[in-house]
């Protein structure tokens, strides 16, 4: 797979019809930066057109997420709102179904183009919408069970958070970092933290996290979760406030927060938190730019929904805008056959 930029979600309020313009754009533009070939550019611009013009139509409160694919290998758009639901999300998906009189492409052109494509939809909270281009001859990346949205706060050009994840045969390590503050130093912090990961991510997870805190000293310091999932089993290495919490099918458990401390600045002995899993089982990792209230009693459907709805439907819903927010969830790899 190609390496994966590390730069914040691109974020698109669907607030008014010419931000269906700029959805298209911002499509186009990250695909090209990821070198997607061909017409993949174009593509990407389409589906993007088409979610945000079904905001613009139909809903209220509307985004898009667009950005590389998590693990690399194509990108990804999600559109999520707070419209009236979808009443007939199969018959939606075909192309050309139509409930305005209009051409009616839609979500069925979405769904032609797309290599993969996820919808949830209801009618008291409204749909959300993940839509995956892969590379030629890597449909299966589009497969991915790893989602994650990284927004600046309202207002704020630079993103004091990051995210990477990286998946050596069957084992997944991510990282999310909270760059202390927010502007230009915190995201120095934070993609100081990303740049010592790539190199390191292998590692016993306190190893990583003291290479961190080394490369860390000459910024302002941050707050760094590690997490890697193997089939049956994660493990949480967390120094600050980012959280952890896993979700079943039935119920969210084993919540865990960081040791008190700053990396760069003042880390105890890191320690690990080995914390088993069934293959159903999804982990997500938070900033506190979301509130934690999602994870104590989440809605029945949020345990239900695949990790990149997942990751989009608590950044959209959940994000305290004041405050940079980012938000990864991930299943374990398959156990090898």
């Amino acid at each position: 797979m190609l390496p994966v930029p590390v730069a914040p979600t691109r974020q698109v309020r669907i607030d008014h019809y010419s931000a269906v313009h700029v959805a298209a754009e911002t499509a186009r533009a990250v695909a090209r930066e990821c070198a997607l070939p061909g017409a993949l550019p174009d593509q990407a611009a389409v589906v993007a057109s088409e979610l945000a013009g079904n905001i613009d139509k139909h809903a209220r409160d509307g985004v898009l997420y667009i950005q590389p694919l998590p693990l690399g290998g194509g990108i990804e758009v999600v559109a999520a709102d707070r419209g009236p639901g979808i009443a007939e999300v199969a018959r939606c998906l075909t192309d050309g179904y139509t409930t305005t009189g209009t051409l009616g492409a839609g979500l069925g052109a979405v769904g032609r183009i797309a290599t993969e494509i996820a919808i949830s939809s209801r009618t008291d909270t409204g749909t959300v919408v993940c839509a995956r281009l892969a590379l030629p001859r890597q449909r299966e990346a589009a497969r991915q069970p790893v989602g994650l949205v990284c927004v600046p706060a309202a207002n704020q050009e630079e993103c004091g958070d990051a995210a990477l994840v990286v998946e050596v045969d069957d084992t997944r390590t991510a990282l999310v970092v909270d760059g202390l503050g927010h502007g230009q130093e915190a995201a120095e912090a934070a993609q100081a933290a990303v740049r010592s990961f790539r190199g390191a991510a292998d590692g016993d997870l306190p190893e990583v996290m003291t290479v961190l805190h080394r490369a860390l000293r000459h910024t302002r310091g941050a707050a760094v979760a590690l997490l890697r999932l193997r089939a049956g089993a994660a493990e949480y290495c967390g120094i600050g406030n980012v959280r952890m919490v896993a979700l079943s099918p039935q119920e969210a458990h084993h919540r865990l927060t960081g040791q008190p401390g700053v990396v760069g600045w003042r880390m105890p002995a890191p320690l690990t938190h080995r914390v088993p899993l069934t293959g159903a089982t999804l982990t997500a990792l938070h900033t506190d730019g979301i509130d934690l209230r999602w994870a104590h009693t989440p809605p029945g459907h949020f345990l239900r929904l695949p990790a990149p709805l997942l990751a989009a439907t608590v950044a959209h819903g959940y994000h305290r805008t004041r405050d940079d927010a980012t938000v990864l969830v991930a299943r374990a790899p398959d156990r090898p056959s």
